[in-house]
């Protein structure tokens, strides 16, 4: 009697909390990002636009997404994609207009979804006006960027770099200025000079700009390369050298260093808390999120969540999935980094993990991961607990665009050579999305500014939902199950152990239960899913399963004996499945219940 009292309490108190947290539209959501200069072009001059963005919103509310986040649309002279910007406050003209702006949030809002913008803090393009007014010495903008005179040259001439430090792009990560006589940081391209965190009115104009989109509507930003927004400055002005790291044995490449000195400093931390309560100040019609970038260990990315006393980034980016697995990576591997990430994640303050497969920075995922397996990671992706993050083209399984030499624009790629580039570029996940399969995919009636490839006759919209099944049907149906209870809300439970091909899991709520199995092996495995979960029922329905699998949708299956071929995904809906509810919770309830009877009968 007991037992069966304390968890009715404890389940009733699980969905009041969960209820509590409805409110909050990005909890358990789908975001999408988009890169807007490849996603579609409206005018025929070879880049995507907002217009063009503006024009697919119907597509993403279609395929389940809840928030569209755009990769930066300011001006910019497009040395580093759009990431080197001139003005916080403006749209750049390639993609159109202040009112075409408006009229793309008011087009996401129409839809029921969320727009959030990135923000690139930590540097400026060297033709904004704040850098030439630093450069002059203006009094408002002299230490807005991280200058130093250098260090004396033995030999005379011009001074030495202040330090070693090197950029992410290669080189020395300081550039000289002749007008103002000083090295400038660049922890990126040269065109891109880091602002200086230290100097209270810089600080205060970097809050300006989040108010000015607020004000215009949005729901939130990503931070981009948060970690770098501060250095370690001696207390007589100049800059520690950074130790060699022992990763490679090229001094000229950013592996070279241990940047201790340059990247994750706690400061930055509280400059996180700081934007967060700017965005506090704007929860009056819906809450606002920071969603932030910063490939650092586990112990640093949750602290992005907040503390016990100051709030942070609602989604920090999980890139253990993303940076740590390969195409030979194994079930045993997943589990293991799922696992060991979501016991990082701290408890009972609400925080949720969040899932990435790839970027605008990465060779796409099936490329990287296999292309057999794309829907495998797709079906892990929407069905772990939390948010999920795809990038476009992801849901169509696309891989990589080979751009040869020549064509090649990302400046991490173009600072190496022709032998080596791809490995470095990023362009192959930059091509233009495949809307069809007419000439440049449907992405545009002119040249795009980079090639299409020849791989979007087999990965386009149009052809995937004409098709019977389809990457992009599976990935539909996904998300549909991502919003539903038991997924949204519900406990996650992996096994134990099946073997080492096989990584399986349970999602539950009060009314449905699910098992998820996903087969990283190279054949048939034959899984008994009541050894997994006591209390599981006998039989179960096939959801969703990879594409060409022999696993068909809606077909019947007993729980005992599943066959899943080689890297392929499935998801079962149990059932009778509400046992598992109780199954899944009797060992620490069970645990507790007895705690709690001892102390009763202690009294």
């Amino acid at each position: 009697m007991l037992q069966t009292a304390i968890l009715v309490i404890l389940l009733s108190i699980s969905i009041q909390f969960v209820n509590s947290e409805e409110e909050e539209w990005w909890r358990g959501a789908n975001f999408y990002q988009i890169y807007p200069k490849s996603f579609k072009d409206s005018d025929g001059d070879g880049y995507g636009d907002l217009q063009g963005i503006r024009s697919k919103i119907p597509y993403l509310k279609e395929i389940g997404i809840t928030g569209v986040w755009l990769s930066p649309i300011y001006t910019s002279p497009q040395k580093d994609g759009g990431y080197d910007i001139t003005d916080y406050k403006a749209i750049d003209p390639i993609f159109g207009t202040m009112q075409d702006f408006d009229e793309l949030l008011a087009t996401v809002k129409e839809h029921g979804m969320h727009l959030i913008l990135d923000f690139v803090p930590n540097h400026t393009s060297d033709e904004a006006e704040w850098f030439k007014k630093s450069v002059a010495r203006d009094p408002q903008y002299e230490n807005y960027y991280v200058w130093h005179p250098g260090k004396p040259d033995p030999d005379g001439g011009q001074n030495l770099p202040p330090s070693n430090w090197l950029s992410v792009f290669r080189f020395s990560a300081w550039k000289w200025n002749e007008e103002r006589g000083e090295y400038y940081l660049h922890q990126f391209v040269e065109g891109q000079p880091d602002l200086n965190y230290r100097d209270p009115n810089l600080v205060a104009d970097m809050k300006d700009v989040l108010r000015f989109w607020l004000r215009r509507g949005v729901s939130g930003f990503r931070i981009d390369t948060i970690p770098n927004l501060f250095e370690t400055v001696n207390e007589d002005g100049s800059f520690p050298d950074e130790p060699a790291s022992g990763y490679c044995d090229d001094p000229e490449s950013h592996c070279y260093l241990n940047h201790i000195y340059t990247a994750n400093l706690p400061e930055t931390m509280d400059m996180a808390y700081q934007w967060h309560a700017v965005l506090e100040e704007f929860r009056h019609d819906e809450v606002k999120i920071l969603m932030t970038e910063a490939y650092s260990s586990l112990d640093i990315i949750v602290e992005y969540y907040g503390n016990s006393t100051h709030n942070g980034s609602q989604v920090p980016f999980n890139f253990e999935v993303l940076t740590k697995l390969k195409k030979d990576s194994s079930a045993r591997d997943l589990k293991k980094i799922a696992e060991n990430y979501l016991n990082y994640i701290p408890s009972g303050r609400g925080y949720l993990p969040n899932w990435v497969l790839g970027n605008h920075d990465q060779h796409r995922f099936p490329s990287r991961l296999g292309e057999t397996r794309a829907d495998l990671y797709n079906i892990f992706l929407q069905t772990m607990p939390g948010n999920a993050i795809t990038y476009q083209g992801e849901e169509l399984a696309m891989p990589n665009v080979v751009v040869s030499w020549e064509d090649t624009q990302d400046p991490q790629a173009c600072n190496t050579n022709r032998t080596v580039y791809h490995s470095y570029s990023r362009d192959p996940a930059r091509t233009p999305f495949p809307w069809d399969g007419t000439t440049n995919a449907g992405f545009s009636t002119g040249t795009p500014w980079i090639p299409a490839g020849t791989e979007y006759p087999l990965y386009n919209v149009e052809k995937q939902m004409k098709d019977t099944n389809s990457h992009l049907k599976i990935f539909k149906k996904l998300t549909t199950l991502h919003k539903s209870p038991a997924f949204k809300n519900g406990i996650y439970v992996p096994t134990n152990y099946i073997n080492d091909n096989v990584f399986s899991y349970l999602r539950s709520d009060n009314n449905e239960t699910y098992v998820i199995a996903l087969n990283f092996g190279k054949q048939m495995e034959h899984v008994n899913f009541n050894d997994a979960f006591v209390n599981l029922g006998k039989t179960g329905v096939v959801e969703v399963a990879s594409l060409g699998s022999s696993l068909q949708e809606g077909s019947e299956c007993t729980l005992n004996s599943v066959s899943i071929p080689a890297d392929t995904g499935v998801v079962i809906k149990v059932k009778n499945g509400v046992a598992a509810l109780f199954n899944r919770l009797h060992n620490w309830l069970l645990i507790l219940v007895v705690t709690i009877f001892v102390l009763f009968k202690s009294y």
